[in-house]
Formats: structure tokens, C-alpha cells, sequence
């Protein structure tokens, strides 16, 4: 039986990392996969959200920055109109956020407390399976769009 996940899912775009930076400062953890996360206490009742900056398919560090140096050396390019180190859309796809600690959120409540922490109502929201989307990317060796699949998923 599939482990559904309230989820909420925005598209990247210059405006969303600029919006990202501006509220919740720098990643409070980087991955070698691209991933950027936050956790933070934006949930209804201050419960935990996890806000994954999820990276492309097939990702590639830029050349020349370390993994925690990407996302600040990318907004601070995008903030004062200079060009990134690589296109965005070789970068990261989406965001998404969802409860870190597997609190029980209704989707759509999740999706209100989410819009009232960014400023930036979600493109999707509703019920993910994470697992699902996890073993399709591990199998695929990050071949494959987490945003994409989420996306699939939310409809």
C-alpha cells in the first residue's frame, strides 16, 4: 500500500529562486545531486516543512563551485542581472514542500500555510507517493524528473 504525502510543488523560474532567497536565506542543507533544502516552522500549526529545491534530471555541479556554493552564487547572479554560472533549466526544476516529520496535513491546508511562507501559491498540490517517485529516480541513477513525477502524480 502506497504512503501517500501531502505535497505542494512549484516550478522553477529566476522569480521563484529570487523569492526563495529573499524569505528563506541560504539552504540549510545541500546535496551532491543538486538538491537545496529548508526546514523550517511553516505549518499550520507550526509543524516542520521541508522545502526540497529538486535539481533536473541527469544534474551536473556547475564547474568551479563547491555543492553549498551553487544556490548562492546563482540568486546573487540572478539578483543583480547577471548571467548564472549554467541556465537555469540545467540547475533545478521545481520545488516542493511537505511535512518533515510525516505530520498529517490536509493538502490543501498545507498548500495555504505553504503560499503564506513563500508569497507564491503552489502550481500543484495534493497526495504524493514519495516512495514511488524515490525508487523510480534511484533506479533511473537520477535520470529521471522528481518534478515531473510529482507533478504526474498531483495532476
Amino acid at each position: 500500500m502506497p504512503r501517500l504525502v501531502p505535497t505542494c510543488v512549484w516550478k522553477a523560474s529566476p522569480e521563484l529562486l529570487l523569492t526563495l532567497d529573499d524569505r528563506f536565506g541560504e539552504p540549510v542543507d545541500t546535496y551532491v545531486n543538486g538538491s537545496q533544502v529548508w526546514l523550517r516552522d511553516d505549518g499550520p500549526a507550526g509543524e516542520a516543512i521541508e522545502w526540497r529545491l529538486h535539481p533536473v534530471a541527469g544534474y551536473r555541479r556547475p564547474d568551479g563551485l563547491s555543492t553549498e556554493e551553487v544556490f548562492d552564487v546563482v540568486t546573487a547572479a540572478l539578483a543583480t542581472g547577471d548571467q548564472p554560472p549554467v541556465p537555469l533549466d540545467r540547475l533545478w526544476e521545481g520545488l516542493e514542500a511537505f511535512a518533515a516529520y510525516d505530520d498529517e496535513l490536509e493538502p490543501a491546508i498545507l498548500a495555504a500555510a505553504c503560499s503564506e511562507s513563500l508569497g507564491v501559491p503552489p502550481d500543484a498540490a495534493g497526495l504524493a507517493d514519495h516512495d514511488l517517485i524515490g525508487d523510480q529516480w534511484e533506479q533511473s541513477r537520477g535520470a529521471t524528473s522528481i518534478v515531473a513525477a510529482l507533478l504526474e502524480q498531483l495532476g
